[in-house]
């Protein structure tokens, strides 16, 4: 079974290593590897490395997809660096969204898990954007 994947950018290397523990746990089957810090223990984004990142989920998922989601909006400049780093077919493959990493990683992994298309896998973490956190009275 294939399924859409996910990688996960952001400036902390904490940051990423904890959604993708939170992911795995919510879909342990669905693809996802991130990048995130630089060396040192510095904050930052590597494009080299979400490149990394990207491949090896294209390498797991059977080519189905990748959502990428991210930080902290400068995030994107080391995804441009990335997708400059793969050929055209693997860069058609690949989604952005701004949905929150966090809530929108897992919703994302639940909806891939299920077998949902690239573009359901989107609008499931899109939905993210305006899921209550807090009980309504």
């Amino acid at each position: 079974l294939s399924m859409i994947g996910l990688v996960l950018v952001a400036h902390s290397a904490d940051v990423v290593r904890g959604v993708v523990a939170m992911v795995m746990q919510a879909a342990p089957d669905v693809p996802v590897d991130g990048a995130g810090g630089l060396s040192g223990g510095r904050l930052g984004t590597n494009g080299l490395e979400v490149a990394d990142a990207l491949r090896r989920v294209l390498k797991a998922n059977g080519r189905d997809g990748i959502l990428v989601l991210l930080d902290l909006g400068s995030a994107s400049m080391a995804v441009d660096l990335a997708l400059d780093e793969l050929d055209r077919a693997d860069r058609a493959l690949i989604r952005l969204t701004e949905a929150p990493i966090v809530e929108g990683a897992v919703l994302a992994a639940v909806a891939a898990a299920g077998g949902a298309s690239v573009d359901a896998v989107v609008a499931a973490a899109e939905r993210a954007r305006t899921l209550p956190k807090l009980p309504r009275d």
